[in-house]
């Protein structure tokens, strides 16, 4: 079992990077005004959704496995303002608690997942909450390329296979695994 656990959190880390990742190379593409612009009223900006993802960090990984998830100080609903805050402050946050969260993972041992940890008050295993985050950040990180995909429009540089290409990647993938 200490096999499987292990595996589920070199998995829960390595997706958490890869959304990392996805994020950093959107908001690496954007100018200040893009990073600040609201598509619409009822939308978030860029810079929004990164402010709101790095206090949900700081609340649901500080303290981990001793404290509600739900901090008691976090203002969830200030987190939907970017009014007042730079885009550096904002980012400098953002690295702040992605790098709590990777070092609450790392710190986590195999019996850790059984544990029970709370959310609002809500108890979940350690692997419940953990999914959950991962889902959650998997979410905005999908609002976000979005976003700046759309900011960026022909400008954009892809993240992933750009289009048109899926055939060559996959061939070239093939070839180097035959090659083995």
């Amino acid at each position: 079992m200490a096999d499987i656990a292990a595996m589920f959190l070199n998995e829960a880390f390595r997706n958490l990077r890869g959304h990392k990742r996805l994020a950093d190379g959107a908001m690496l593409q954007l100018s200040d005004d893009q990073f600040f612009a609201v598509p619409d009223p009822e939308s978030n900006s860029v810079a929004v959704i990164v402010k709101h993802m790095a206090g949900n960090m700081r609340s649901r990984f500080t303290d981990f496995l001793t404290t509600d998830g739900e901090k008691p100080d976090r203002n969830r609903d200030q987190e939907f303002v970017a009014s007042g805050t730079s885009r550096s402050e904002i980012v400098a946050a953002w690295e702040k608690y992605w790098q709590l969260l990777f070092d609450t993972l790392k710190a986590l041992q195999p019996e850790d997942l059984a544990r029970e940890v709370t959310i609002r008050g809500e108890p979940h295993s350690v692997v419940q909450a953990i999914t959950r985050q991962v889902a959650h950040y998997s979410h905005h990180v999908g609002q976000i390329v979005f976003l700046a995909k759309h900011l960026q429009g022909p400008n954009w540089q892809t993240l992933s296979i750009p289009k048109g290409q899926s055939e060559a990647v996959n061939a070239a993938i093939a070839e180097k695994f035959q090659s083995r």
